[in-house]
């Protein structure tokens, strides 16, 4: 245990398993106090056993009412950590209407929620730090069956320049965190779920010149930086941690 993020406290979304999970338990390992949020709260059962910094909370997402009295609850934060999301797989043929809404529900207005319910506390200590989970299949480059995923998370890249710019004399920053393939129970789940999973495993793998899909520990320890005070000059960056599948 080290003393990054000594004295902080913070808000982790989607830390029910993958990278959010991840962060939460590397937060509490810099010296945060953690509030550590997913819909199904039998997925954090084991996270206080693991550090005593983390309060797991139930929480909806798309709920505005609930995200509001969630951080209400944690009192003023010092990070945000937004990484609740969904990926639809297929073309925009595939995306009926009710997946494209949903896209955007989980992925982009559940941020919105919480930077709406987080940013005031910020603003009155002149301090903060916002990190929201987008990726690589973005604005920054399309991937092929994430129609709407892509679309969702290049308006996450949007929201979070324009937070970044329009808080950037207050002392709150905002930052993306752009992943690449990382493999996580979601990314397992929807390797099965084609038939042919060490197949789809080759080609997931492949996308990566480094020859491996990421780690859920790898995007934790950029989201660490992102939320220490090591990262103070930084503000509306997308930062790409992708085994250069983006080169």
């Amino acid at each position: 245990m080290s003393d990054r993020l000594a004295g902080k406290r913070a808000f982790v979304t989607g830390a029910g398993q993958g990278i959010g999970r991840a962060t939460a338990l590397a937060f509490a390992r810099e010296g945060a106090e953690v509030y550590a949020a997913s819909r199904t709260l039998a997925k954090m059962e084991d996270l206080p056993a693991l550090n005593g910094a983390i309060t797991p909370v139930e929480l909806d997402v798309t709920s505005a009412e609930s995200v509001e009295k969630a951080i209400s609850n944690a009192g003023k934060l010092d990070i945000l950590f937004n990484c609740a999301g969904w990926v639809h797989n297929g073309t925009i043929l595939d995306c009926s209407r009710e997946d494209w809404l949903n896209s955007f529900d989980q992925n982009v207005t559940s941020i919105y929620q919480t930077i709406r319910a987080a940013l005031p506390g910020m603003l009155e200590r002149g301090a903060g730090s916002i990190v929201n989970v987008a990726s690589v299949a973005s604005s920054i480059t399309g991937v092929a069956n994430r129609a709407a995923y892509g679309a969702s998370k290049a308006a996450v890249i949007g929201l979070t320049k324009g937070v970044a710019r329009d808080f950037i004399k207050s002392g709150v920053r905002c930052n993306a965190l752009c992943p690449g393939t990382t493999l996580s129970p979601s990314l397992e789940a929807r390797m099965r779920a084609t038939g042919d999973p060490e197949a789809t495993r080759r080609e997931f793998t492949a996308r990566q010149p480094m020859g491996r899909l990421g780690t859920v520990e790898e995007m934790a320890a950029a989201a660490v930086y992102l939320g220490s005070d090591e990262s103070s000059f930084t503000t509306g960056s997308v930062m790409v941690v992708d085994g250069g599948q983006t080169l």
